[in-house]
Parts: C-alpha cells; sequence; structure tokens
C-alpha cells in the first residue's frame, strides 16, 4: 500500500516535526522554573502536525520518555522514584489528552487558536494534575475533603504561572519555528496532516 509522503515517518515532514519535539522535550534538562517546560506545547504541536494519529501521540509520550530517563539518570534519588508513582502516568495522560487537543488545531493552526488551545492545555494540566495530587497523596497532606481539593489547587496557583509561561513559550518556538521552516523548505510546504 503506498501512502502519502506526510504519512511515511521517515518522510521530511515527519522527520522534522519528530526532531522539533525532541529536542524541545530535552529542554527540560536545562535548568529552569518550576513547571516551565514544553510538555504541553510539544502536545498540541504533534496534535496539530503529524498527520498520522498515531505518530501524534508517540512522539509527545515517546520525548517525555526520553527526557524523563535522563532527568532520574542526572538527578537519581528522588527523581527516580517518580517511575513508580501514580504521578508520572498522571503526567504521561495529560500529554495524550493534550494532544487530543491538538488534533482539533489540523489545518486550522493560526496565532490565536495556538494561544488559546496553549491557554486550555495549561488549565487541564493544572486542573488534572491537581487533582490527582489531592487524590492519589502517597503522604497525606490534604484532607480528603472539598476543602483539602480546594487546598490542594490553591498550592498549585503559584506553579500555573510557570505552566502557562512554558506552554506560551514553546509553542511560539514550535509553532513559529516550524512555519518558518516550511517558508523556507521546499519539502516542508506540503501540507502535513
Amino acid at each position: 500500500m503506498n501512502r502519502p509522503a506526510s504519512e511515511k515517518l521517515f518522510a521530511p515532514g515527519p522527520l522534522v516535526l519528530a526532531g522539533m519535539i525532541v529536542v524541545a522535550a530535552l529542554t527540560r534538562l536545562l535548568p529552569h522554573p518550576p513547571n516551565f517546560s514544553p510538555v504541553e506545547a510539544m502536545a498540541l504541536f504533534g496534535g496539530a502536525y503529524f498527520a498520522s494519529r498515531r505518530w501524534a501521540f508517540f512522539v509527545p509520550l515517546a520525548g517525555m520518555f526520553i527526557s524523563d530517563i535522563a532527568l532520574a539518570a542526572i538527578n537519581g534519588g528522588l527523581y527516580s522514584t517518580w517511575f513508580g508513582s501514580a504521578g508520572i502516568w498522571v503526567v504521561y495522560l495529560c500529554v495524550a489528552l493534550t494532544t487530543a487537543l491538538g488534533l482539533n488545531l489540523r489545518g486550522r493552526v493560526s496565532g490565536s487558536r495556538v494561544l488559546g488551545y496553549s491557554l486550555v492545555g495549561s488549565v487541564l494540566f493544572f486542573v488534572v494534575t491537581n487533582f490527582a495530587s489531592w487524590a492519589f497523596q502517597v503522604t497525606p497532606t490534604y484532607p480528603m475533603t472539598a476543602a483539602g481539593l480546594g487546598a490542594a489547587f490553591v498550592a498549585g496557583i503559584p506553579f500555573f504561572q510557570w505552566t502557562v509561561l512554558g506552554t506560551l513559550f514553546y509553542a511560539a518556538l514550535l509553532f513559529g519555528g516550524f512555519a518558518l521552516l516550511r517558508q523556507r523548505v521546499p519539502a516542508l510546504r506540503m501540507q502535513t496532516v
């Protein structure tokens, strides 16, 4: 069966997309404020541009996994325990949910849409991860009440600003960078989706 070039993994478009996502994921190794990361932007970008839904989900998750392995190797100890916790599954779930959100950007990428979807993805990440930190507490920090849930969300507010700023920054780099590449590289001008 002959697939269009945009659906083949080794076609220029998917290779560039995968490369951009993996490089963005590896920026998590650089010093940064808590939650200022490319995670949500990578997911939106993958969902928006990969022709194959399978690759749209797989590449951002693989980028996360590669950077998590590198972070565990560098930081050891506490970070290594991350792999055995429920927290890792919640974050990976958020990446998958944001990728699904990014599918709605296919063929409709614009600055205002990327901004809106970046904000929605950041809120989604905030709500899901803070709910999970309350629901799956390893050490009891918050009472299992509505007030405890509220306290978990309040505790997450200082990190939320960095989630939003990180998502907006990396979305601008990924979406803007790919738009510039598409203008300059003829092989990328074909519709990726």
